[in-house]
């Protein structure tokens, strides 16, 4: 359809409208998206980092003593919760940790982590189903041993049926 405006005045406006477009996109940065489900930090996303605590995300690392053990984990059509045991601020290589899990969704759970090199390890022991309990969170629960044999980021994920969520720990030097 032609407008009567010479094509050469439309050509540096549609230009125009290009540039920009391209300024304010490159000057955006794309936030990743919340998972509908989980209502999670985006601080939580999974994400193997390379190298030791330095690279891990501050949400990686454990509260200080005294503040609560449990952390919330990413989840994609799921929640995921995480409480450690012994009540210990630091997970070290090759020291076991019990972490209770719950997790919504259906069917048994299947857990695993990698590590800062892409190594993936399984649980020391379990999943065991928890039967009753008094942490109160969403979905069953199971408990885990882990043991990890290297310092830096862990990225546990978990999975169940046709949902998944993952968590991710600092492993600190010993």
């Amino acid at each position: 359809m032609d407008t009567g405006e010479p094509r050469r005045s439309r050509c540096r406006r549609l230009a125009a409208f290009a540039l920009v477009g391209a300024a304010t996109l490159a000057g955006c940065r794309a936030a990743p998206a919340e998972p509908a489900s989980s209502g999670t930090p985006a601080g939580d996303r999974p994400a193997v980092v390379a190298g030791g605590g330095a690279g891990c995300p501050a949400t990686a690392r454990l509260p200080e003593p005294g503040g609560s053990l449990e952390r919330q984990g990413s989840g994609d059509g799921a929640t995921l919760w995480a409480l450690f045991f012994p009540r210990t601020p630091v997970l070290s290589p090759g020291t076991e940790v019990k972490v209770a899990w719950r997790m919504t969704g259906s069917g048994d759970l299947a857990i695993s982590a990698t590590g800062p090199d892409g190594t993936t390890v399984a649980p020391a022991w379990g999943p065991e189903s928890h039967g009753a309990s008094s942490w109160q969170r969403p979905g069953q629960e199971w408990g885990t041993g882990w043991s990890f044999p290297t310092a830096g980021c862990w990225t546990i994920t978990a999975r169940r049926g046709d949902v998944s969520g993952a968590l991710v720990v600092r492993v600190a030097d010993a």
